[in-house]
């Protein structure tokens, strides 16, 4: 595998505010085709404020 394979590129992590909890992936308003089964993530516990959507890769941040 070539070293350009092998690099990903990452999205920058989607921002969302106390009014978006509790935080579920995939938000409401998502476009059909980036569906998967709804999985809540924690965020507000989390040390860091952030939490990472173990179907999609998704990455949040909790802003406030």
């Amino acid at each position: 595998m070539s070293d350009a394979a092998a690099v990903q590129t990452q999205e920058a992590p989607i921002q969302v505010s106390r009014k978006d909890l509790p935080l579920s992936c995939p938000m409401p308003g998502a476009t059909l085709w980036n569906m998967h089964p709804r999985v809540y993530l924690p965020i507000e516990d989390a040390p860091n404020k952030e939490a990472m959507c173990p179907y999609c890769g998704a990455h949040y941040v909790l802003k406030d």
